[in-house]
Parts: C-alpha cells; sequence; structure tokens
C-alpha cells in the first residue's frame, strides 16, 4: 500500500459508514421498504468503486457486483450487503497498520519527497481497527 491508497481507503470506508448507518436507521424502522431508486444508484457507485479498490483477497462477497436496479432491494438487504464490505475493509486496515508507541499508524511505502525510516516506509496515523484483538 501507499499514501494514495490510504486516502481512497478513507474516503471509502467513511462513506461507506455513513450510508450503512443511514440505511440501518430505515432498516430499524421498515426492513421490508424497498430502497429508493436515487439512494440505490449511489450506493451501487460505491459499492462498484469499493469492488475496484479491494483485491479478491477482501471482497467480501465472491460474484456480488452490485444490486440489481430493476429488482430493488429491501432496506434490510442494503444493510447485510454493506456490513459485509465495512468488515472487509476493517480487515484490510487491520492487516496494514502497526501499533507503535500506542498509537496505530498505516505503514505503507514512501516515495522520494517523504521522511521514511529504516525499512523505506512512512507512517501514517489511523485509529485501532474495529474488532482487532489484542
Amino acid at each position: 500500500m501507499n499514501k494514495n491508497d490510504v486516502d481512497q481507503f478513507e474516503k471509502l470506508s467513511g462513506q461507506l459508514l455513513s450510508i450503512y448507518e443511514e440505511i440501518s436507521l430505515l432498516s430499524k424502522k421498515h426492513p421490508n421498504d424497498a430502497i429508493n431508486k436515487f439512494k440505490l444508484k449511489l450506493i451501487n457507485h460505491l459499492i462498484n468503486e469499493c469492488n475496484k479498490y479491494l483485491t479478491d483477497k477482501y471482497r467480501p462477497l465472491g460474484g456480488f457486483e452490485s444490486f440489481d436496479e430493476d429488482d430493488i432491494p429491501y432496506n434490510s438487504d442494503v444493510v447485510f450487503i454493506l456490513s459485509q464490505y465495512l468488515q472487509c475493509f476493517e480487515k484490510l486496515r487491520s492487516d496494514n497498520v502497526i501499533q507503535h508507541l500506542g498509537t496505530w499508524y498505516w505503514e505503507v511505502k514512501g516515495d522520494t519527497n517523504d521522511k521514511v525510516n529504516e525499512k523505506g516506509m512512512v507512517r501514517i496515523r489511523t485509529v485501532k481497527p474495529k474488532n482487532l484483538k489484542e
């Protein structure tokens, strides 16, 4: 991974979490209501971006590309799928971060403009991965 990968990770995971939280609220009240087409297009766009970003190792569901816009999913279906993507993003984070002196960092390849450590890596501060057992 490099700094651009971390930036893309933070963007996509933040968007996933935001949409997940919004749809979760809808799902708690009306789990069997259909998602509207506007939201579905945005969700599918985000899922497609996530699919491009995640390698096969981290893709949550083999064969799932996006929701069928002709067969509108329920709120609860969307929550289920987004939660799978969030878990895979956290797995990717936990595989690529380290803890140093009590602080969590991405440790990624540096470039010529970066102050790198002895391994040629740059540390970028992040949060502790969720569900990581220490």
